[in-house]
């Protein structure tokens, strides 16, 4: 059995105008509806738990997004710390999702406090297509920001 993938996320300016339509639609049937609840609804109908997941997962623009290859180098942030590295696997997920294995170069510390130490030397993350997690620490940053080499 050949595995479907789910149809490309189209971008938040084209899923903002998606939720305008619906809301126009469905206030001429008569059933007024604010444009949160519009946002939240077309996210359900992507398969998102709400706007903010769905939003996350849109490109900024309908242009191609990377396709993260076994062996590709990276680098960027993990965790706030700067890192180079390789993808070791790769698997497509639902939603412009990526879920990937990196493998540093150099063991990255996590902890930003003198004294304390946890060297990480592979990782395990989600990315969407801009090579961008979905979680964020508790300041707001993503966990990781992937830029290719």
């Amino acid at each position: 059995m050949t595995p479907t993938l789910s149809p490309p996320v189209p971008t938040r300016a084209q899923l903002k105008q998606q939720a305008r339509r619906l809301r126009e639609t469905m206030t001429q049937g008569g059933t007024p509806l604010s444009h949160a609840a519009a946002l939240e609804a077309l996210a359900r109908q992507w398969g998102f738990r709400d706007w903010n997941t769905l939003s996350a997962a849109a490109p900024e623009t309908s242009g191609p997004t990377p396709r993260w290859q076994i062996g590709q180098r990276v680098s960027g942030l993990y965790l706030g710390q700067p890192f180079a590295g390789r993808i070791k696997a790769v698997d497509q997920a639902s939603g412009g999702f990526w879920r990937l294995v990196l493998v540093f170069d150099a063991p990255v510390d996590v902890i930003p406090f003198a004294g304390l130490s946890n060297l990480r030397r592979q990782v395990r993350c989600t990315v969407n297509g801009q090579g961008v997690t979905p979680e964020h620490t508790s300041d707001g940053q993503p966990h990781v920001v992937l830029h290719t080499d």
